[in-house]
C-alpha cells in the first residue's frame, strides 16, 4: 500500500510540474500521453528499485498508466497552444485613377490621367487662370493676361511701385516718381508749365513769361535790329515785369542781354550789354529800387537755340530775367 501511495504521489508531483511549466503547451494530447508514460514510468521504476526484492514492477506499470492518462489530459487541455496563429489579411491600397491618392482616401475617383489633384484626390483649380492653383494663389481674381509671380500676384515690371494690373504707364524709367496710376508725376514747383526735371530756371515768379526751358524772357523784338532802344509797342510787356516785382518785394532780378551769332563777337557783347541796361533803366523809371536790379551782357555766348535757322537766331536775340530771391 505504501508503495502505491509513493508512486501516486510521485506521479501527481510530476503532473504538477507538467502543468506549471507548460511543457506540453505546445503539443497535442497524444504527445502529452507519451511524455507522461515515459516520465511517470521512469518514476515508477525508480520506486520499484527502492523496494528490494520486489520484482513485480508494480511501480513501473502504475507510473506508466498514470503518466499516460495525466499526460493525455494535459495535452488535450493545452492543445489550443498548438494551433497555428491566425493570419490577418494584408490590406493593399489601390489607386485606380493613378492620381497619387489611394481609393479609400480619394473623394474624386476617376480623375483623368495627368490632372493635378489635392490631398483629397480632387482636381486643383485655377479660378483666375493665372497659372497658379487656388490653394497657393495669394492674389485670387487677377485680371486676365496680367503677369503674376509664383504667389499668383501681379508683378511690377518697371519697378515703379505700381503693379502691372494697375499701371497705366508701363515702362516708366527707374527712379521716376509716379502717381497711383503708375504715371510720372509732373512736378512744377514754380508753376510755369515746365516740369522741374527739365526746368533750367526754377523758382520763376508767378506771371512771368517763360520759354520752353522755363526761363523768364522778354519778347525778342523789343529792339530794332542792331539797336538798344526799346520799341514803345513793348512797354506793356515791361510793365508786367514791374507788377511782378511790386507783388514780390523780396524779389530781385538780374537782367541778361543776349544776341544771335550774326556780327562780330565784340559788337554782339556790347550790344547785349546796352540792351540789358536799357531794360533796367525802364524798370527804375517805373519806381523799382535800383538795389533790386543788375544787368549784364552775354553776347552770343549763351544761345537758347541753334543759330543755323532764322527761328533759332530770333530766339537768341533776347533779354532774359534771372530771379534773385
Amino acid at each position: 500500500m505504501m508503495k502505491i501511495f509513493r508512486s501516486s504521489a510521485l506521479a501527481l508531483l510530476i503532473a504538477s510540474i507538467f502543468i506549471i511549466s507548460g511543457c506540453t503547451c505546445k503539443n497535442s494530447w497524444m504527445k502529452g500521453a507519451l511524455i507522461g508514460t515515459y516520465t511517470l514510468g521512469a518514476a515508477g521504476a525508480i520506486s520499484d528499485h527502492g523496494e528490494r526484492g520486489d520484482d513485480d514492477h508494480e511501480g513501473l506499470l502504475t507510473g506508466m498508466a498514470a503518466g499516460a492518462v495525466i499526460g493525455g489530459l494535459i495535452g488535450a487541455l493545452t492543445e489550443e497552444c498548438d494551433k497555428a496563429p491566425v493570419k490577418v489579411a494584408e490590406v493593399v491600397d489601390v489607386d485606380t485613377d493613378g492620381d497619387g491618392v489611394v481609393d479609400r482616401l480619394d473623394d474624386c475617383p476617376g480623375t483623368p490621367k495627368g490632372t493635378p489633384v489635392d490631398y483629397k484626390g480632387c482636381p486643383l483649380k485655377d479660378s483666375d487662370n493665372d497659372g497658379v492653383y487656388d490653394d497657393k494663389d495669394k492674389c485670387p481674381g487677377t485680371p486676365a493676361g496680367v503677369k503674376v509671380n509664383v504667389d499668383g500676384c501681379p508683378v511690377d515690371s518697371d519697378g515703379d511701385g505700381v503693379t502691372d494690373d494697375r499701371d497705366k504707364c508701363p515702362g516708366t524709367p527707374a527712379g521716376v516718381k509716379v502717381d497711383a496710376n503708375g504715371c510720372p508725376v509732373v512736378l512744377d514747383e514754380d508753376k510755369d508749365n515746365v516740369p522741374d526735371d527739365i526746368d533750367e530756371c526754377p523758382k520763376t515768379p508767378d506771371g512771368a513769361t517763360v520759354n520752353k526751358a522755363g526761363c523768364w524772357v522778354l519778347n525778342s523784338v523789343l529792339f530794332e535790329i542792331n539797336q538798344a532802344t526799346i520799341k514803345s509797342a513793348f512797354y506793356a510787356e515791361l510793365d508786367k515785369v514791374v507788377n511782378i516785382l511790386n507783388s514780390n518785394p523780396a524779389l530781385g532780378i538780374e537782367i541778361e542781354g543776349h544776341t544771335c551769332s550774326l556780327g562780330s563777337d565784340a559788337n554782339n557783347l556790347k550790344l547785349s550789354e546796352r540792351r540789358a541796361k536799357a531794360v533796367m533803366d525802364y524798370l527804375i523809371s517805373k519806381g523799382i529800387d535800383k538795389s533790386r536790379l543788375s544787368s549784364k551782357g552775354y553776347g552770343e555766348t549763351k544761345p537758347a537755340e541753334s543759330n543755323d535757322t532764322d527761328e533759332g537766331r530770333q530766339a537768341n536775340r533776347r533779354v532774359q530775367l534771372s530771379p534773385v530771391w
